[in-house]
């Protein structure tokens, strides 16, 4: 028995009284009027950036707009032509480090909170942690109220052992000196496209 299982079962055979779970039926998520109106404004809040895709508009082009600078550009995308780097074909995760900007795709959004869910559909899911910058595509159809609801639609790719992620806004942490410094685990911006339906 490891000293995990030792600890847990010693808790376990010191409980004086138990409760059964409560049902969860009963509670009233928050819902909203517009829920892509909230999850644009969230995601302003949480420090992330929106832009609504309009039809015929081109990614690659709108992506060299945000980042004129970019040299090393990761995605496996078919509609991203711009990508320097293929996160299905490195070698290791490593050999991501130095991108400019990751490219991936959402599936769906959260109004709540700003939170996109990102199943990993890419071999190596460096490329949603380790670029620099992060845009995440997500048709704006796909955005549900709240965590009950997104909860729900989750769904793993099985080819990459059901893994998959919510990303909200950049990376940031204001644990030291309570000052908020931006990228501090992750991408230092993230940018949301809205596709259109």
């Amino acid at each position: 028995m490891s000293s995990k299982e030792s600890i847990l079962s010693k808790y376990r055979a010191n409980i004086q009284q138990k409760f059964d779970m409560p049902s969860l039926d009963d509670i009233k998520a928050i819902t909203y009027p517009d829920p892509l109106i909230q999850f644009i404004k969230m995601t302003e809040a949480v420090g992330g950036h929106v832009i609504e895709i309009k039809e015929g508009q081109d990614i690659n082009t709108i992506v060299k707009e945000l980042y004129p600078d970019a040299k090393e550009i990761a995605s496996n995308l078919p509609e991203i032509t711009i990508a320097t780097r293929n996160p299905d074909s490195v070698g290791r995760a490593r050999d991501l480090n130095g991108t400019d900007v990751g490219i991936i795709r959402g599936k769906f959004g959260v109004a709540e909170n700003a939170c996109v869910w990102t199943p990993q559909t890419m071999k190596e899911k460096a490329v949603c942690f380790i670029s620099e910058n992060l845009i995440i595509l997500l048709p704006k159809s796909q955005i549900v109220n709240n965590m009950h609801e997104a909860y729900k639609r989750i769904e793993f790719d099985k080819e990459y052992d059901g893994y998959g992620v919510f990303i909200s806004g950049p990376s940031k942490t204001a644990d030291i000196a309570q000052v908020l410094v931006m990228g501090a685990q992750a991408a230092r911006s993230a940018t949301i496209l809205l596709l259109p339906e």
